[in-house]
């Protein structure tokens, strides 16, 4: 299993940018999905995650401004983040999981900074 995340950078508070994460060897319909972030210094967070079904489940902090959704023809995971604070600067990291194993992409760097 591999994933590939992309789509980080520096944008200014208030932008959107929109993550990807490229996944072979699991097929991403099926499974469970993830996003987490660590900031510097602290613990890697999860940011959101889509289970197989289609549900859905956001911490706190990013609900209504962060989107994770799944095109199932390119087998990736997306995260639209919008109206984006310092806060959220971090390496995001995609995860997936399947019969009980996890699966850990290199992460992408978002920052947040005027």
């Amino acid at each position: 299993v591999q994933l590939q995340a992309s789509g980080g950078g520096l944008v200014q508070p208030g932008g959107s940018l929109r993550l990807s994460c490229a996944a072979s060897g699991i097929i991403v319909a099926r499974n469970y999905m993830a996003w987490y972030h660590q900031a510097p210094g602290k613990q890697r967070e999860l940011v959101a995650e889509l289970t197989f079904d289609g549900s859905t489940n956001y911490r706190n902090s990013v609900k209504g401004r962060f989107t994770i959704s799944r095109d199932s023809a390119k087998n990736t995971v997306y995260l639209q983040m919008n109206s984006l604070k310092p806060e959220d600067t971090a390496v995001y990291y995609c995860k997936a999981r399947r019969f009980g194993m996890e699966y850990w992409g290199k992460g992408t760097l978002v920052t947040v900074s005027s």
